[in-house]
This record gives structure tokens, C-alpha cells and sequence, in this order.
């Protein structure tokens, strides 16, 4: 059974892109003529810094600063770790990423990107997908084509998360759809649906690639911590895996971040190289151990 899931993050799109979020933050102030009234620092958390961004400007609705990034990040070029990822046509990619590099600009230019979610959903995305080949691609925090559902600020991170939740504890409640049972109880009886990615984090085994996954990805905490508590409790119920990959030399600098993820049952896979050999290594591992 094809059993691996690549949760890939921005990290593949670094390697060969000048741009980067600083200059994504750049670009917004300056579109919200915000340039002296926002000061840019890492000490203060992305999605705050978006909200601050958004909440100061006085002349743009939310929806066109969304387009704006869309654009913005719909300039990152491919490259051949992308080409890679493709050619290994695993059963499912899970990505935070917004644009459409990992099924190929060509598709995208051709408009053939579709939404085949279950739920047509224009803000969230709990069902968000399409399909290169047959290879399921989960924009998670959103897509270029459908700016609305880029996840930047605090307030979406939250609604994502309240959505997340309803999924996976409370159960769905969709108009002109059938109501559905909850993940955790649905686990109980073996009744899998594989209609959302959350499915994919109880039922096969996860890779994290290229994601920092710091600790502003509330969401992907939160799904990671409650995988881990219903483990605990039900044990013989969730039996997959998941892998966090990192270059060895980010080891010391994510001591406490490493600590964490131990602590959520998740299992850290270390490397040696960097850049195109780190990547190219890692997907080869992955790919191999389907």
C-alpha cells in the first residue's frame, strides 16, 4: 500500500527565489501605505504582524491586499526538487504553500487547477484539493486562484482552526450535505472517508519537508497535540507515523522546537546535507520506504 504523505513547506520555493517573506511584508505595507506606520521585526509573530498590516491601513478592503500577495507569490519559480516531487507521483501532498509550483506552472497557465473538494469551500480548507496525474494536492492555508482562502492573519488561523476542530472532534454540519460523525469517533469504527487531508494525520504515515513549522502554525500544532492525546488514550487505533526532517545543521538553533515535537509523537529525521542534495536525499528516502 502506497502508505507516505509529503507535507511540504515553503522551504522547497527558498532555494532558488531571491524573494522572500520580508519582501512579501515589504510589498504589503507599501500597498496598504502602511511603510511608517508598521515596523518589521521577528519578534513580532506573522499573523499579528499581517493583522497589524491590514488593521492600519485605511484604504483597502482585505480581499484586494489577498490579491496582492496572490500575485506576489505566484512569481516563485520551480525548480528541480519540485520536478522531483512530480516524478515520484506519491498518492497524496499535503503543502502550506499558496501557489502552484508542485503541479507545474504549465497546468496552471492552462487553468486546469479545479477545487474537487467535497465542500466547495471559498474561505477554509478542511476538503480544499486537486489533482495532478494521480497525485491529490492539499493546499491547506489556500491558493493563489481563490485569494480569499489565504491563511495570513490571526483571525483566519483561528477560523481555520475552528473548522479543524468541528471536523475532527464535533462532527460536521453542512447545508445540503449529510451530516457526518466526527474523525475521533469515526476512528473508532474503522469508518474512514480519506475526504479531508485531516484524515491523512490518523491514517497514514506523514513526512514534513522544507516547513519550519514554527510555533505561529497554531493549526498544525493543535491537529499535532490532539493526534497525540487520542493516541495516548487509544493507542492500538492510530498506528501511523510522522516524520519531521531537518537539516542537521538547524539542530542547536531547534532544540526546544525538536523537544515539542518529540512530545506530540512525532519523529525527527536528521541530514547532513543541504539545499538541492539535502531535498533530493530526503524525497529519495521517502519515496523509497512507500
Amino acid at each position: 500500500m502506497k502508505n507516505s504523505v509529503l507535507l511540504i513547506g515553503n522551504g522547497i520555493n527558498n532555494i532558488n527565489n531571491k524573494e522572500n517573506w520580508a519582501d512579501l511584508l515589504k510589498s504589503m505595507t507599501k500597498t496598504c501605505k502602511v511603510e511608517n506606520k508598521v515596523e518589521i521585526n521577528n519578534d513580532k509573530p506573522f499573523p499579528l504582524l499581517y493583522e497589524e498590516i491590514y488593521l492600519k491601513s485605511t484604504h483597502i478592503s482585505e480581499l484586494i491586499l489577498k490579491k496582492h500577495i496572490a500575485r506576489e507569490v505566484q512569481n516563485i519559480e520551480e525548480n528541480e526538487i519540485h520536478e522531483l516531487i512530480r516524478e515520484k507521483r506519491f498518492k497524496d501532498i499535503i503543502t502550506t504553500n499558496y501557489e502552484y509550483t508542485l503541479q507545474g506552472k504549465s497546468l496552471t497557465l492552462e487553468n486546469n487547477i479545479k477545487n474537487l473538494g467535497r465542500i466547495k469551500e471559498t474561505k477554509y480548507s478542511i476538503f480544499r484539493h486537486n489533482k495532478i496525474n494521480d497525485t491529490r494536492v492539499w493546499h491547506i492555508h489556500g491558493e493563489c486562484k481563490v485569494p480569499d482562502s489565504i491563511t495570513l492573519g490571526y483571525e483566519h488561523y483561528g477560523g481555520q482552526l475552528q473548522q479543524m476542530r468541528n471536523y475532527v472532534v464535533s462532527g460536521t454540519h453542512y447545508k445540503k450535505k449529510q451530516n457526518q460523525n466526527s474523525l475521533s469517533s469515526r476512528l473508532k469504527s474503522n469508518e474512514i472517508f480519506s475526504e479531508s487531508w485531516l484524515e491523512l494525520f490518523f491514517t497514514r504515515n506523514i513526512h514534513i519537508v522544507g516547513l519550519a513549522l514554527n510555533f505561529v502554525e497554531s493549526d498544525i500544532w493543535w491537529l499535532l497535540t490532539y493526534r497525540a492525546r487520542l493516541k495516548k488514550i487509544r493507542e492500538n487505533k492510530i498506528s501511523n507515523k510522522i516524520f519531521y526532517y531537518i537539516p542537521q545543521k538547524h539542530c542547536p538553533t531547534s532544540k526546544n522546537k525538536i523537544e515539542l515535537l518529540k512530545a506530540v509523537d512525532v519523529n525527527i529525521i536528521k541530514n547532513e546535507k543541504e539545499g538541492i542534495p539535502y531535498y533530493t536525499e530526503v524525497i529519495d528516502n521517502i519515496h523509497q520506504k512507500r
